[in-house]
C-alpha cells in the first residue's frame, strides 16, 4: 500500500499500473464509509500478494487527483490498468463485492502442463499428464472414456481406481462393464434384468451386471426404482 500524493500519482499510479493493476482509494479523514472500506480493501488486496497494488488519496491534501477523477463523493475507489482507468466504484461495499472487484484485476493464471496435456486430449498426452500426476481426476476420466470407447474394460476399472468415485466414474465403469458383456444396454433391457434378477443371490458377477444396466438407466427411468426394489427384496 501507498499513501500517494499530487505529486506521486503519475509515478506511483500511472506508469506502476502498466506493469501491475493499482486500486486508487480516494478517502478523507471525516468520512465515517472511508474507515469502513479502507481495511477491507487493504485486507482483500494484500491477499494477492503483490499481483494487485493499493493507492491511497487523501483528498483534502491532494486535490488534483480528486479533480482529476471528477470525484464527487466519496469513498471513491478506481482500478488502472495499462496507465486506464478499467473498473471502478463509489461508496462503501462489503468485503465480497470489494473481493469480486480486485478479482476482475488479477492476471488469468497460466496453464499448467497438466492443464495443457489433458486439453489436448489425445492418448500420448494423457498418458504423460498421468505421469506427471497419476491420479489427475481430469486426465483419468478422459482417458478411460477414450479407453472405453475403444471397449478396453479392464484399463477402464484401473483407471478408475486411482481417483475417488463420482455419478460420473461410476456410470463410466458400468458403461464399460456393460459393453465388455454384451451390446450394451440396447434390446429387451426388461428381459436382460429379469434373467439376472433369478441369479443375483448367489451370482456376483449377475449382480454387478445388474446394478451397471441400472446405473445406465439412470435414475430418472421409471424401471430403475422398480428393479432396485425387486433387487433388494431378492437379496434380503
Amino acid at each position: 500500500m501507498a499513501d500517494v500524493t499530487d505529486a506521486t500519482f503519475q509515478t506511483t499510479v500511472v506508469e506502476r499500473s502498466r506493469q501491475v493493476p493499482v486500486v486508487v482509494d480516494l478517502w478523507a479523514p471525516w468520512c465515517g464509509p472511508c474507515r469502513t472500506l479502507g481495511p477491507i480493501l487493504e485486507k482483500v488486496i494484500d491477499a494477492t500478494d503483490g499481483r494487485v497494488e493499493l493507492a491511497k488519496v487523501d483528498i483534502d491534501t491532494n486535490p488534483a487527483v480528486a479533480q482529476a477523477f471528477a470525484v464527487q463523493s466519496i469513498p471513491a475507489v478506481f482500478a488502472l490498468a495499462g496507465g486506464k482507468v478499467v473498473d471502478q466504484f463509489i461508496g462503501a461495499q462489503p468485503e465480497s463485492a470489494v473481493q469480486q472487484f480486485v478479482d476482475r484485476l488479477l492476471p488469468a493464471a497460466e496453464p499448467s502442463e497438466i492443464d495443457k496435456l489433458v486439453a489436448a486430449g489425445d492418448e500420448p498426452s494423457l498418458l504423460a499428464a498421468l505421469e506427471l500426476e497419476p491420479g489427475n481426476p481430469e486426465a483419468v476420466t478422459a482417458l478411460a472414456e477414450r479407453y472405453a470407447e475403444e471397449g478396453r474394460t479392464d484399463e477402464v476399472l484401473a483407471l478408475l481406481d486411482r481417483i475417488p468415485p463420482t455419478p460420473e466414474t461410476r456410470r463410466l465403469a458400468a458403461r464399460a462393464r456393460v459393453g465388455a458383456n454384451g451390446a450394451g444396454v440396447g434390446g429387451d433391457v426388461e428381459t436382460r434384468l429379469d434373467a439376472l434378477l433369478e441369479r443375483v443371490r448367489d451370482d456376483e458377477a449377475a449382480r454387478q451386471e445388474f446394478l451397471d444396466v441400472l446405473e445406465l438407466l439412470g435414475p430418472s427411468d421409471p424401471r430403475t426404482l422398480s428393479y432396485r426394489r425387486a433387487l433388494t427384496t431378492r437379496l434380503f
